[in-house]
């Protein structure tokens, strides 16, 4: 049987260069990021050790990537399947140490459970019972737990191409979660509504991960926040901040599809 992570591979680079040119704007960026992390934590009365930074490589070469994880970012995020299978070996191959921690926040099909848990430690995007059983049997299967927070829908019009689960079904999907051997409920996730204030957004995030640490105390991770909003995030009381722009520049964007 072939690879399936063998179609659509991203160009090879070579290790990173810590002198380059490329690797020196890599580190001015992240000083950035991290300079705005240190502010908002500030301005919160937070601790920024309080706030892990996933660094979000969507579209990106994997020696792009493995840039980032030789400056020290070691939580890797992706959202797209075939992608980040992918490029979590080529990343791993080019940047041994430290080892990278990869995190899934893409929608997901069920069909690509099994891929995704070859590589992901933790899954941010689980919004629907179906998904929790692919995900049980593949973690299963690799006979190792998985990490999962619930993705909540906070759209005032809902919008199925975004994914998450509806607030009122939050109880329900945490304990479908809570009945399988293989997973770890961790917490909450959103993605901020287009045209609604983060911020807002974030608080009832907040909230509904206080409901959720109501039912399960050790789920405590609140995943928000991307480059543009990331100080909303921390203000409210994220965890977790998934940033790529600010991290890796503009992208150049391929159709969508759910992963």
């Amino acid at each position: 049987m072939s690879d399936p992570r063998a179609h659509s591979r991203p160009d090879q680079s070579s290790p990173p260069d810590q002198s380059s040119p490329a690797t020196r704007s890599a580190a001015q960026r992240l000083a950035a990021v991290r300079a705005r992390i240190a502010a908002a934590c500030a301005a919160a009365d937070r601790d920024p050790a309080e706030i892990t930074l996933i660094a979000v490589g969507k579209g990106m070469a994997a020696g792009r990537v493995a840039e980032i994880l030789a400056l020290g970012v070691t939580d890797l995020g992706e959202n797209k399947a075939q992608e980040a299978a992918t490029k979590a070996a080529d990343v791993a191959s080019l940047q041994p140490e430290p080892v990278a921690r990869w995190h899934f926040i893409g929608q997901l099909q069920r069909n690509k459970a099994r891929l995704v848990t070859e590589f992901a430690s933790m899954v941010h995007s689980v919004d629907r019972p179906t998904l929790v059983v692919a995900l049980d049997r593949a973690a299963a299967a690799r006979r190792r737990p998985l990490e999962v927070l619930l993705q909540l829908d906070l759209d005032p019009e809902p919008d199925p191409t975004r994914g998450g689960v509806d607030p009122q079904d939050l109880a329900s999907l945490a304990d479908a979660v809570l009945r399988v051997e293989h997973l770890a409920l961790r917490g909450v996730m959103t993605v901020a509504p287009q045209g609604v204030d983060a911020r807002r957004a974030f608080d009832r995030l907040v909230g509904y991960s206080q409901v959720l640490q109501a039912i399960q105390p050790s789920a405590t991770v609140i995943s928000a926040g991307m480059s543009g909003d990331l100080e909303a995030a921390i203000s409210a009381g994220a965890t977790h901040v998934r940033v790529g722009t600010a991290l890796f520049g503009a992208r150049k964007l391929a159709s969508e599809h759910r992963s």
